[in-house]
């Protein structure tokens, strides 16, 4: 039998504008013309076109799928295996965004509930850039310091959170005369205000031993996302972020010398 191009689209479930695409790209063109020049599709079209959808849905472009239908040699179940693959990957990654959302919309639920305004009066210019913080949530969302951060933060009321942003300002302030003085890097005031930071991180949000500041560090030096965090990009110096991280790593190569303050 023969069937029309309307017919067929309404068979399968597309327009009649795709079949045209699909006859022009030469993936699937009718078998068949009626006297008035009208396309005609037959029932071992229908069946190429039902091939053609099911690829389709799979995600394989007219490309792949041309290959896989026009090549009698082309292994069909090895580009199966491999979108199979593709898909279990996309699946995972889906899903961990997911998760983060979950999370995120718990500490939207339990956290402090901020205006625009009051949300300027604590923060300033300090930004959280929301493309970071879900990274950084993928990246360590197995690490039980990330779930005790997330959970400390969400409990921190709006005094908690001016008073912590106060600390970080004054410390900022302490960083930056710090740098345009030349102190080094790896000197005693550097290291001692790497020290600090360490102690602020532990008191407000998670233990940081040595080794995760120095994570923490490399985070900075790495990602201008990271670093805005601590320093807004208004007071910002070529060179800061990694005198930064210089001071954290030498700090922490200190504390194995030594008898380190406990967090407090």
């Amino acid at each position: 039998m023969s069937y029309s191009v309307g017919q067929v689209a309404a068979f399968a479930g597309v327009t009649v504008r795709t079949l045209h695409h699909y006859d022009r790209a030469g993936i699937l063109s009718p078998s068949g013309r009626s006297h008035a020049g009208y396309r005609l599709y037959g029932d071992a079209d229908l069946a190429r076109l039902q091939q053609i959808l099911f690829y389709r849905e799979l995600g394989f472009s007219l490309d792949e799928i041309t290959a896989i239908l026009n090549d009698p040699q082309a292994n069909a179940l090895e580009h199966l295996r491999s979108r199979q693959r593709e898909l279990s990957e996309e699946i995972a990654r889906l899903q961990r965004l997911a998760e983060v959302a979950e999370r995120a919309i718990e500490v939207q639920q339990t956290g402090v509930s901020l205006t625009p305004r009051e949300r300027f009066d604590v923060f300033g210019e300090i930004t959280f850039d929301l493309s970071y913080a879900t990274e950084a949530q993928l990246k360590w969302a197995d690490s039980a310091g990330q779930r005790e951060a997330m959970a400390r933060a969400a409990s921190h009321t709006k005094e908690d959170w001016r008073q912590l942003m106060a600390e970080a300002a004054a410390w900022r302030g302490d960083l930056l005369t710090a740098f345009d003085a030349d102190e080094p890097g790896d000197g005693e005031r550097a290291m001692d205000l790497a020290e600090e930071h360490r102690h602020y991180v532990t008191r407000w949000f998670t233990s940081c031993p040595p080794d995760m500041h120095r994570r923490i560090a490399d985070d900075f030096a790495a990602d201008p996302r990271a670093f805005a965090l601590v320093v807004p990009p208004s007071q910002q110096r070529p060179g800061l972020a990694a005198y930064l991280c210089k001071a954290v790593h030498a700090n922490a190569a200190r504390s194995t010398h030594s008898d380190p303050l406990e967090d407090r």
